[in-house]
């Protein structure tokens, strides 16, 4: 499948999908291996309709996903953008961040999965395309080499110093295994610049503390 273009009009009902530590923001990329049954019925519908997924984290990130955990009240909606489904009957699936939004009412469930009224209305700016900021870039980066030193993680330092702004922030933020409030604070940032100051102070003191058992990203 090819990549689809961002609707001009936002959906007003919107299946969401509750991960712990699993972060979009607008225009990054996430891939999402789809098993679970009423997950792979959530994004068949979606296929077959406007290809949107709204992801959401649960509040208490030790709460099993088994019922219906409360979630942050602020998600982003992903266009799904390519799919393929594996001999197994599983879908691989990449989510392209459009725009976050506030949930304002959550609907009965349909075949098993989640759906919300979703509010876009603080979030106009998410689908204006990419956005521009100044940032304490170097100081970012520095804080970053600090980080992936202490928690043993590999990047390509040469990527890291001549991918734009808001493509180097939201790699980083949606990639590193960060706490999930940590990640939520992320996505609720009110612009790009917000978030790029956020993101630097988050490595500054992730990179003091000692790394997790077994170190690396896990994704």
């Amino acid at each position: 499948m090819s990549e689809e273009r961002a609707p001009r009009t936002m959906p007003e009902t919107l299946p969401i999908f509750p991960l712990t530590g699993v972060l979009l923001l607008p225009r990054g990329r996430l891939p999402l291996n789809i098993f679970e049954p009423r997950y792979l019925a959530m994004t068949r519908d979606a296929i077959e309709g406007d290809h949107l997924i709204g992801m959401v984290q649960p509040t208490d990130p030790n709460q099993s996903l088994a019922g219906k955990p409360p979630v942050y009240p602020t998600g982003c909606a992903g266009l799904i953008s390519s799919f393929a489904e594996t001999e197994d009957g599983r879908l691989l699936i990449t989510l392209t961040g459009l725009s976050r939004f506030r949930i304002r009412d959550e609907l009965p469930l349909l075949r098993g999965y989640r759906r919300v009224t979703p509010d876009w209305t603080d979030f106009a700016r998410d689908l204006a395309g990419e956005e521009e900021a100044a940032f304490d870039r170097e100081r970012l980066l520095k804080g970053l080499g600090v980080y992936f030193d202490r928690h043993r993680i590999q990047a390509n330092s040469d990527a890291l110093n001549t991918v734009r702004g808001e493509r180097l922030v939201a790699s980083i933020a949606m990639l590193c295994p960060f706490e999930p409030s940590e990640k939520q604070a992320l996505l609720e940032a009110a612009d790009l610049g917000a978030r790029a100051r956020l993101l630097t102070a988050i490595v500054e003191m992730a990179g003091l503390a000692p790394p997790a058992d077994g170190g690396g990203i896990r994704h």
